[in-house]
C-alpha cells in the first residue's frame, strides 16, 4: 500500500465542506471551481494552499482547471461535488424541466474531460424519488457510454450516522472508471436512532455541540463585528475534536494555526422584546408559532440547516433555529458547530451569507466518510502532515459582491440580481 496524498478536484466548492471533509480524509484538492466570488474569498482563506477558481462549471473546461491549479498532467484520483438541483428538492418545486439541473450535465462532462480514477456526485433526496429516477438512469447511462460505471444502488445517506449533531439527508452517486473497484458506502459510525442496536457511541447532540461556547449576549462588540476574544467553557469530545484539543488518528488535514480563545462568526441578531417573550415561552424541541422556528432541544439533535435563497432567487431567508438556553436565534458559529466545522474555519461576517455557506455546504464529517471509501479502494495511506499553515487575508471574509468580483476579476452580476423569471427549459443529456 503506497503512502501519498491522493488528487482531487470539487467542482461545486462553495465555502469548502466537502473539501475539508476530502482533506480530512488524505487528499489534497488541488483545484476547487465556485461560481459565486463571495464563497470563492472565504474557501481561498481557509484553503490558501491549493487553487479556488471562480468560475462557472458551464464556462470551464477541464483543461482550464488543470492549468490554473498545480494538477497540470497529473491523474486526478477523484472529482466530487454536489451540482445544484433545486429542481428535486422536496422543499419546493420538483420537475425534470427545471434549468436549473443542467448543472449536473456540466459536472458529468468535466468528470469525463479531467479522467478521474473516481467520483462522487452529492445531491438533494428528492432527486431518487418517483419520476426523477428516469433522470438518474440517463446518468448512469451516460456515464456508461464514456467508460464510466456507477454504483447503481445509491445511497441516502444522514449526516447524523457519521458524527454531525444534526438530521440530515443527502443523496451520494459513487462512480469509477470501468475495471476499477467500486468504492463501498460509509458504515455508520455513530447512532441516534436508540432502537438500534449496534455497538456504536451515541451521535453527538446539541449540547454536545454548543454547550462550551460563550454567551454572545454578554460581548456587546458583537453587535458591530463577529469576533471577540472570549473564554470558553468545558468541552464535549466532539468539541476537542473541533478545536484540535485531541490529536485524531484518522484526521489528515492540514493543522491551522488560530488562536484558540477567539470567538468567530458570532455576530449578534438583535430580538424585539416580543419575540424574546415568545421564544422564552417555546419550550425545547418545539416550534414558535407565529415565526415557524424550532428551539433546538439540548439533548437532541439540530433539524436540516438551510440556506435560504441567492439574490437571483429573492434573496430569502432560511428559518434559523432557536437557542436552547438563551432566547434568540443561533449564531452562524453555533450553526457551524452543529454542521462539523472546526473552529479555525471561518465565515462571511455577514449572517446572510454565513448561514447560507453553512446551509449550503456538506458537513465535512459526512464527506469525510465518503472519502474515506475512496481511500480504500485507491488502496492509498494517507500521509500526516506537521507543517502548520497560518491563515491570513481577513479582507476576503468581508467583501461585497462588488469588491469579490473585482478580486477574482469577474462581473458583479455573476449570479444574477433578483428575479421573478420562472424556468422551464427542459434538461436533456
Amino acid at each position: 500500500m503506497s503512502q501519498k496524498r491522493p488528487i482531487a478536484v470539487d467542482l461545486f466548492a462553495g465555502v469548502g465542506g466537502m473539501t475539508l471533509g476530502f482533506e480530512q480524509a488524505g487528499f489534497d484538492v488541488l483545484a476547487s471551481v465556485e461560481i459565486d466570488p463571495i464563497h470563492c474569498g472565504i474557501h481561498h482563506y481557509n484553503f490558501p494552499f491549493w487553487s479556488t477558481i471562480c468560475a462557472s462549471v458551464t464556462q470551464i473546461t477541464g483543461h482550464q482547471i488543470r492549468m490554473l491549479s498545480t494538477i497540470k498532467n497529473k491523474p486526478v484520483d477523484v472529482v466530487f461535488g454536489g451540482p445544484p438541483c433545486q429542481g428535486f428538492s422536496l422543499m419546493g418545486k420538483r420537475s425534470l424541466e427545471d434549468d436549473r439541473n443542467v448543472l449536473v450535465k456540466h459536472f458529468i462532462r468535466l468528470v469525463l474531460e479531467l479522467q478521474p480514477k473516481y467520483f462522487v456526485m452529492e445531491n438533494v433526496p428528492g432527486m431518487a424519488i418517483g419520476k426523477h429516477q428516469i433522470f438518474l438512469q440517463e446518468i448512469f447511462d451516460e456515464f456508461a457510454k464514456n467508460n464510466y460505471q456507477v454504483k447503481t444502488n445509491y445511497q441516502i445517506l444522514n449526516a447524523a450516522n457519521y458524527g454531525v449533531p444534526q438530521l440530515r439527508k443527502r443523496l451520494f452517486l459513487l462512480g469509477c472508471q470501468k475495471g476499477l473497484s467500486l468504492p463501498n458506502y460509509p458504515i455508520f459510525t455513530t447512532k441516534y436512532n436508540q432502537e438500534d442496536h449496534l455497538l456504536l457511541p451515541s451521535t453527538p447532540t446539541v449540547k454536545d455541540a454548543i454547550q462550551d461556547l460563550p454567551e454572545v449576549n454578554r460581548y456587546v462588540e458583537l453587535n458591530y463585528q463577529d469576533w471577540v476574544i472570549a473564554k470558553y467553557k468545558k468541552q464535549s469530545q466532539y468539541v476537542k475534536n473541533l478545536r484540535n484539543f485531541s490529536n485524531l488518528i484518522d484526521d489528515y488535514s492540514y493543522p491551522r494555526n488560530y488562536n484558540k480563545k477567539l470567538l468567530t462568526g458570532s455576530l449578534r441578531t438583535k430580538h424585539t422584546q416580543k419575540s424574546i417573550d415568545r421564544f422564552n415561552k417555546t419550550p425545547p424541541g418545539k416550534i414558535e408559532p407565529i415565526s415557524r422556528f424550532l428551539r433546538l432541544h439540548p439533548d437532541g439533535l439540530c433539524n436540516t440547516l438551510r440556506a435560504g435563497t441567492p439574490s437571483n432567487r429573492g434573496a430569502h431567508t432560511s428559518p434559523r433555529p432557536i437557542h436552547p438556553f438563551t432566547p434568540r436565534c443561533i449564531t452562524v458559529r453555533e450553526a457551524a458547530r452543529l454542521h462539523s466545522y472546526p473552529d479555525w474555519f471561518r465565515f462571511h461576517v455577514t449572517k446572510w451569507h454565513g448561514f447560507r455557506q453553512i446551509g449550503n455546504s456538506v458537513p465535512p464529517l459526512l464527506a469525510k466518510a465518503v472519502a474515506r471509501e475512496i481511500i480504500k479502494v485507491l488502496e492509498i495511506l494517507p500521509l500526516k502532515l506537521t507543517t502548520n499553515y497560518k491563515l491570513k487575508g481577513e479582507e476576503l471574509l468581508s467583501f461585497n459582491m462588488s469588491q469579490a468580483a473585482k478580486y477574482y476579476n469577474v462581473s458583479p452580476d455573476v449570479i444574477g440580481t433578483r428575479s421573478r423569471v420562472k424556468y422551464n427549459n427542459k434538461f436533456k443529456i
